[in-house]
């Protein structure tokens, strides 16, 4: 179980209302899971895989995620994706994220606050959250204790498995990266 709270990294900007479609093209949700996260945002950004790297942030606008519940938070996660930031998200979307151990804060005026490049601190603790490159900072709402738990655990499925509700196995398996956290075989 982590027990980090402060999450630094590369930030990549994107609008408002980015729909799951966007970020998780139906063509891709037919591959498995490697070669499908190779095509988040590839109409939107072409190439962007191939420049985000392990412990990237992703920053967006209003209602980021509004679509359908398609499983982006393990593509983001298998990416490297150490958190997402946004102004708005769907509801379903940020739940997704949340089950699937990826911290998800909303952070007013985050796509004026942040630009592609700059280097971002978010404390999910306690809302604090700073740009390292112009040295603006700020606080928003944090993340709730239960929602720092699931995080810590590295998903629901984590948690649940943690808390003897689903068998020690499927821990097991999470952890090894045999299952995804969304449930799914890696």
């Amino acid at each position: 179980m982590s027990t980090t709270t402060t999450i630094g990294g590369k930030v990549w900007v994107f609008g408002d209302s980015i729909d799951t479609d966007a970020m998780y093209p139906a063509f891709a949700m037919k591959l498995d899971l490697p070669e499908a996260a190779r095509h988040i945002f590839y109409q939107l950004r072409p190439g962007w895989t191939d420049q985000v790297g392990p412990g990237d942030i992703v920053v967006a606008g209003k209602n980021f995620g509004v679509g359908s519940s398609r499983p982006v938070a393990a593509l983001f996660r298998h990416l490297g994706i150490a958190a997402l930031i946004a102004e708005e998200f769907n509801s379903l979307f940020f739940r997704n994220a949340i089950n699937a151990g990826l911290p998800a804060l909303t952070v007013p005026d985050a796509t004026r606050f942040f630009r592609d490049g700059d280097r971002a601190v978010v404390d999910i603790t306690t809302g604090a959250y700073r740009n390292e490159t112009t040295g603006a900072a700020a606080r928003t709402t944090p993340l709730p204790p239960l929602i720092r738990e699931i995080l810590a655990s590295g998903g629901v499925l984590a948690r649940l498995a943690e808390n003897g509700y689903l068998p020690a196995e499927l821990l097991d398996a999470l952890r090894s990266g045999a299952v995804g956290a969304g449930g799914s075989a890696a």
